[in-house]
């Protein structure tokens, strides 16, 4: 629905999928949003209100809130060593304010909390090639808190920069505000090519403590410093290429290479070997008749000194998906994926033992309504 230029839009997405490896706890390690085997599952359930800004019709403010439910909250605001509340956030995978100011082409500025746009994979899986999502889509930031510009040069390309809190944090963990720079270039209609570099300090320097005896104050809100803290920094370069090569061929790529250290080299006393990670992923999609579609991923993920998986391995998968729409807003897709390794990461019907590898086979249904053209 839609009024005034605002939309109410909602999503749902679920899913069965099935491990052939029988996996003890049916638990598909390593995955993003499909985390279980031989259960019929809620991926996620959004209502996404939105009001875009219009400076044609003299409204240079915009607002957005993507409100979700289901199993993809815990991916995204699970994790307590980076989110000291994560059950305030949980709910709210975006929130911003927009604002157009009135410089040269424009000049958009967001402030609040938004999905990140490192990496070419997305949240919602309407708008995705396969319906899992890539080792990469996992192990880059999910979301940030903070305040983002972007500014058109001309037609053809457009700077970004952010300032915010961390990587996956609603709430900072350290006093550090990470940075992002980068830009999105069109050089034609049918190919657009992001390139992202970001600098943050993801190392948290305060630890939570019991409230006894202490002053009063919020739950979750009483700390004792960390010290020294680890000052080590992350460095993460993100670069992807999208290219509409016929009318019904899609072709991406992307690149990625995340470094960190736990200390800077110029700490006195303190010095750590960097974890990385380097790799990237490949997309095909064909769409044959409005109604049905073929897609298809490749990736390869190195990852030295654990940093994705807490394990030095390479990852690769691949992933096939078919795409059945029985009518504008009601999805049906099929996948077939393989994850392997060269060590053994992925479990099994036997408790403790492990394998090189998993394959899995998915079913998801997802619906969508609104008015929001495009990907939301």
């Amino acid at each position: 629905m839609t009024t005034c230029g605002a939309t109410l839009n909602f999503a749902l997405d679920e899913y069965y999928g099935f491990n052939f490896n029988h996996p003890v706890g049916r638990v598909n390690a390593l995955r993003a949003y499909d985390v279980l085997s031989n259960n019929i599952s809620l991926n996620q359930a959004d209502p996404v209100f939105e009001r875009t800004p219009d400076t044609g019709a003299g409204r240079p403010f915009g607002v957005r809130l993507d409100l979700q439910f289901g199993q993809a909250t815990d991916t995204l605001q699970g994790n307590p060593a980076n989110e000291p509340r994560p059950q305030i956030y949980r709910n709210i995978f975006q929130a911003y304010g927009t604002y157009v100011a009135p410089l040269g082409k424009g000049l958009t500025l967001d402030v609040g909390k938004w999905g990140s746009s490192i990496g070419i994979e997305g949240n919602y899986t309407k708008d995705q090639i396969n319906y899992s999502r890539a080792f990469w889509f996992d192990f880059l930031p999910f979301y940030h808190m903070g305040v983002r510009a972007s500014y058109k040069l001309n037609g053809q390309l457009a700077l970004n920069y952010w300032l915010v809190n961390g990587t996956n944090q609603a709430e900072a963990t350290n006093g550090f505000k990470d940075e992002l720079f980068g830009f999105t270039a069109a050089p034609r209609k049918t190919i657009t090519w992001n390139v992202n570099y970001y600098l943050g300090q993801e190392h948290p320097d305060r630890t939570p403590v019991s409230t006894s005896g202490a002053i009063p104050v919020q739950p979750g809100l009483t700390f004792t410093a960390i010290r020294p803290a680890p000052d080590g920094r992350l460095h993460i370069f993100d670069s992807y290429v999208s290219w509409q090569a016929t009318p019904k061929f899609s072709f991406a790529l992307e690149g990625d290479y995340v470094i960190q250290r736990e200390w800077r080299t110029s700490s006195p006393g303190h010095s750590s070997a960097p974890s990385h990670t380097i790799g990237g992923a490949t997309y095909a999609r064909y769409q044959f008749t409005p109604k049905i579609a073929v897609g298809g991923r490749a990736e390869y993920l190195s990852d030295r000194g654990g940093l994705f998986s807490g394990l030095t391995q390479a990852l690769k998968e691949t992933a096939a998906t078919f795409d059945y729409k029985f009518a504008e807003g009601f999805l049906m897709r099929y996948e077939w994926r393989r994850d392997f390794s060269n060590q053994p990461s992925f479990f099994t019907d036997r408790d403790g033992v492990l394998s090189k590898e998993q394959q899995t086979a998915t079913v998801g249904l997802i619906w969508w309504v609104g008015k929001k053209e495009g990907a939301w």
